[in-house]
């Protein structure tokens, strides 16, 4: 940064210049105010290196704005005036490239974690603007296609929670046995499996051996529906009506995929099993209102725009 000096006065017999600046002036140069300036003077951070005898005024110089920027970085990690003043009175400039250099060290750590909470935060951003623009309501129904699954159930997780969300794959790896662990590997979702009045949480198998809890999900067309931690029940008892009867099928379990979407937040994809896939016209309708589509089913499978498996 440029900076414009009030003067230029000789401070020494051979014609050295000093460039001396305001109190206001220097201020603007570290984004303090004048106050900031004179306060740390009263207490012997900064001092300038010029007072007028007369006014009173006070003259910095441009080392005397690299001390301040150094205080004011100091600051802004956390570090006190007194032990600022401490350190920057140190003779031995080891030290206080040390110093220094700790917390250069600390200032990196804080700027990763506000990237991180950056991040978080344009996730959210990005979710509550989806629900601004979509147009499909969260209630509608809608048939997709999905191939065989097979997941495997908690023995003890009935719901998601803050807590087995975080690190979720982790709870199912300590599920297998030690000498099994190898043959298996999940995808990264949760879900929640009901079936006879109990729910159970499960993770999604990519590679499996045969083990207590694992349970096979049937190919076939599924009837689902988004919906919210507040409508997820009404949703499932909707999905099953619908399937019982527009498809003729009493469905034996339901499966809700757990969808993050936010800061401490997430929703659900409910899905009800409708009967082997077959090729359906685009005349046929759900009756709950919505879209009749081949989509991929988030569980794998591929996208079908006939809905034929």
């Amino acid at each position: 940064m440029d900076y414009k000096p009030l003067c230029n006065t000789k401070v020494n017999g051979v014609g050295e210049v000093k460039k001396y600046f305001t109190v206001g002036e220097a201020a603007k140069a570290v984004h303090a105010t004048s106050e900031t300036l004179r306060h740390y003077d009263r207490i012997g951070l900064v001092k300038p290196s010029r007072t007028d005898e007369w006014t009173h005024y006070r003259y910095y110089t441009e080392q005397d704005i690299v001390r301040l920027n150094t205080v004011r970085a100091l600051q802004v990690m956390g570090l006190p005036l007194q032990e600022i003043r401490k350190v920057l009175e140190y003779d031995d400039l080891e030290k206080i490239i040390d110093f220094l250099e700790q917390a250069e060290e600390k200032a990196d750590e804080k700027i990763a974690a506000l990237q991180y909470s950056k991040s978080k935060i344009q996730l959210a951003k990005a979710d509550y603007e989806g629900k601004l623009q979509k147009r499909q309501a969260f209630d509608d129904v809608f048939l997709k296609d999905c191939p065989e699954r097979v997941i495997l159930l908690s023995d003890t997780l009935e719901a998601p929670a803050l807590d087995n969300l975080w690190g979720y794959l982790g709870h199912f790896y300590d599920r297998v046995p030690p000498d099994l662990k190898e043959q298996f590997s999940f995808e990264d979702l949760a879900g929640i499996y009901t079936a006879g009045g109990q729910s159970r949480l499960f993770a999604l198998c990519t590679r499996y051996a045969e083990v207590d809890g694992l349970k096979v999900l049937p190919k076939g067309r599924y009837l689902c529906a988004n919906c919210t931690e507040e409508s997820r029940e009404r949703m499932l008892g909707e999905l099953t009506r619908i399937a019982r009867t527009e498809y003729g099928v009493e469905p034996a379990f339901t499966v809700q995929i757990i969808v993050v979407s936010g800061i401490l937040h997430w929703n659900y994809e409910a899905q009800v099993w409708a009967g082997e896939s077959r090729a359906w016209s685009a005349s046929e309708s759900i009756q709950a209102g919505g879209r009749l589509s081949g989509e991929e089913c988030p569980l794998g499978g591929r996208r079908n725009s006939s809905g034929a498996p």
